[in-house]
């Protein structure tokens, strides 16, 4: 069930990627699955809802995800480095607090790993912020590249099948 909050989001994807014609479309498809919040849940069943080919759809927005992700990764050091430079003293009274969401995370992080977290990022968190936790949790670029693309390429297959059968199903396209 999409919260109420996105039905313009899904609105605005959907006329976009229908109003546009031939290539621009799958162009889209890939900006659309490269942006966070809007990424392969959104995009997939929405270009295959206004009539592009299913297989085309998946493998176009299964690449803008992983591409932004992968964007993210090699980025991320220059990003934190930045951020560094830019941080103020932290006050004796953030330690604690701190503290706290850390030890909170690391329970999280033992628990699932980044198996885990790659697998339902694209549903519950988003690609990119999984990513950026995994990362803050201290995993190799590498391994969570491997990972997310792997999550990435599970919920892209789902989608591509859920939505063609839907449709399909429906008697829509």
């Amino acid at each position: 069930m999409v919260p109420l909050h996105q039905i313009p989001l899904l609105v605005d994807v959907g006329a976009a990627i229908a109003d546009a014609g031939g290539v621009v479309q799958y162009g889209l498809v890939f900006l659309f699955a490269a942006l966070p919040w809007v990424e392969i849940l959104v995009v997939i069943p929405v270009g295959i809802g206004v009539g592009l080919n299913p297989v085309t759809t998946g493998v176009v927005a299964f690449a803008g995800n992983a591409g932004s992700v992968y964007a993210l990764l090699l980025s991320h050091r220059r990003i934190a480095r930045w951020r560094e430079r830019r941080r103020p003293e932290p006050a004796a009274d953030d330690d604690d607090a701190t503290n706290r969401r850390r030890e909170w995370a690391r329970r999280v992080w033992d628990r699932y790993g980044l198996p885990g977290l790659s697998l339902a990022a694209p549903v519950l968190t988003g690609v990119h912020l999984a990513a950026l936790l995994a990362l803050a949790a201290g995993s190799r670029r590498r391994t969570i590249g491997g990972w997310m693309t792997a999550g990435i390429a599970a919920w892209t297959v789902a989608l591509v099948a859920g939505a063609a059968f839907g449709i399909s199903l429906l008697g829509i396209a």
